[in-house]
């Protein structure tokens, strides 16, 4: 399966070629990425993986496993807080 990778943020690391829009099944409900603002995670899929992170209140779900040390290393930087 071929996978885009179009995005533009203020950080870098690698994804090992996984999109980050994923393709959602109908009634499937998706979140934006903290990390990466535009890239989508499939909210059940990032339970599954361990990708959902709380803060100050609020769930935050991670589009990848790149993403998650990124976000625990300091949320109020991608949170807006």
């Amino acid at each position: 399966m071929a996978h885009e990778h179009n995005h533009d943020h203020g950080h870098e690391h690698a994804h090992g070629g996984h999109s980050h829009t994923p393709a959602a099944a109908p009634g499937e409900e998706l979140a934006q990425c903290p990390v990466m603002p535009g890239s989508m995670a499939v909210k059940a899929e990032a339970e599954a993986a361990g990708l959902v992170r709380e803060y100050e209140g609020t769930t935050y779900y991670l589009c990848c496993d790149a993403c998650a040390p990124m976000f625990d290393a300091d949320p109020a930087q991608y949170v807006g807080a």
